[in-house]
């Protein structure tokens, strides 16, 4: 009896008579047609026989076990070794080929071998180049890259290696300078860390002052056409000008004479001429702007010169107001005294001085200034018997017991 496999075997009776070798299905084998050929696998069952279906390109053989996982080459997977592992690429009769990255990523395209998510800053098909703005301390390609010490406000941000092996920026704005663009160029200084032009306002010359300012704090460095100040601003000491955007002129020296002052009682017409004249003078006087020279004393007698400041008009405007309150003041008590003296003077010319002399029979009054011999005397006595003499002399008609000495 063949016992042929009703699996394996199309019949389980129909055998070989000489040998017993039943007729098989393809994959299998055996005398009863039991077993699996090779490239076959039973999945565990332990009946059927399924072919493997190997990659004839990734698997070193057409063979699998049991689960029907094929044996692959080198860089291969898969239960069929068709495709290759993750960090392999380039499928071939000889396996996959290991993602060039440069130990910057672990995967890649498995076909073009062009690496995906690069690390360490890097970037290219193989990981081999530096992002922007980013550079990389060696010639190693494995090495990580680092940010150039470049800011984007005073750079391109961009950098490279130089002889030295230092990272140098690629190209600095225009107002910076130095390898890591960090220092203010000639007409620039910092102002918290940012380049700011000189502010000179054109007064420092570029052939003898390239620097034109400090670089640290602004100051202007030698200051030209006559002028100082932290920006040159205003005019040195001893020039006028009206503003930085003209030249500042010397000023001539002026020596004041000494004066004296010789007293004088001006009339009162005279006071009027003078203030009225003043008061025009200081009227039309233009007003561009206000120049208070300083005198000196009549003791002194020394040279000055005169002080120009630039007043507004606000302030102009209270000065000459001040100046011609204090003129009227001045003027209204001068002319108040003249008034007062010549009042006095008056008073003391028409004052009726007299003197008295007693006799036995009457009482004499003569004048103390002969420019009054006829004055008046009727009321130094009340009584109406009394009369006076053309020589200024009072007689009296009463006896003279009538009066008390």
């Amino acid at each position: 009896m063949c016992n042929c496999s009703s699996t394996g075997s199309p019949s389980m009776d129909q055998c070989n008579e000489s040998t017993g070798q039943c007729e098989c299905y393809p994959g299998y084998t055996g005398l009863q047609c039991t077993d699996c050929e090779e490239g076959y696998f039973t999945n565990g069952t332990g009946e059927v026989c399924m072919p493997c279906g190997c990659d004839t390109t990734g698997a070193l053989h057409s063979l699998c076990d049991s689960s029907g996982i094929c044996t692959c080459k080198k860089g291969v997977y898969g239960s069929k070794c068709d495709e290759c592992q993750p960090g392999y690429f380039r499928f071939s009769d000889t396996g996959c080929q290991p993602c060039q990255c440069n130990n910057h990523s672990s995967s890649c395209l498995p076909q073009s071998g062009i690496c995906l998510n690069c690390q360490g800053s890097t970037e290219g098909p193989l990981c081999e180049k530096c992002k922007s703005n980013f550079y990389r301390p060696s010639a190693a390609l494995t090495d990580n890259c680092e940010p150039c010490p470049c800011s984007t406000v005073m750079s391109t941000g961009s950098c490279h290696i130089d002889t030295n092996g230092q990272p140098v920026c690629d190209q600095c704005q225009l107002q910076y300078r130095g390898s890591h663009c960090d220092k203010c160029m000639d007409g620039y200084y910092s102002s918290d860390s940012i380049c700011m032009p000189c502010e000179c306002n054109g007064n420092v010359d570029r052939k003898t002052s390239p620097r034109v300012c400090d670089p640290d704090t602004g100051q202007c460095l030698n200051c030209s056409n006559n002028t100082a100040g932290k920006h040159c601003e205003k005019c040195a000491e001893g020039y006028v000008g009206e503003d930085c955007s003209e030249l500042c002129k010397g000023v001539i020296p002026t020596t004041v004479p000494p004066t004296t002052q010789t007293p004088t009682t001006p009339s009162t017409t005279t006071m009027s001429t003078v203030m009225t004249t003043s008061l025009t003078t200081l009227l039309t006087t233009p007003t561009t702007h206000a120049v208070l020279p300083t005198l000196p004393s009549a003791s002194e007698n020394i040279t000055t010169t005169a002080t120009v400041s630039e007043v507004s008009w606000t302030q102009f405007n209270i000065i000459i107001l001040a100046v011609i309150i204090v003129l009227v003041v001045v003027l209204m008590g001068f002319v108040g005294g003249v008034y007062m003296y010549r009042e006095y003077q008056n008073r003391k010319l028409n004052a009726p001085f007299w003197t008295i002399e007693l006799k036995e029979d009457n009482i004499s009054f003569s004048s103390y200034h002969d420019s009054i011999p006829n004055a008046d005397v009727s009321g130094l006595l009340e009584d109406e018997g009394n009369e006076v003499a053309p020589n200024g002399q009072l007689s009296l008609s009463t006896p003279i017991n009538m009066y008390n000495a």
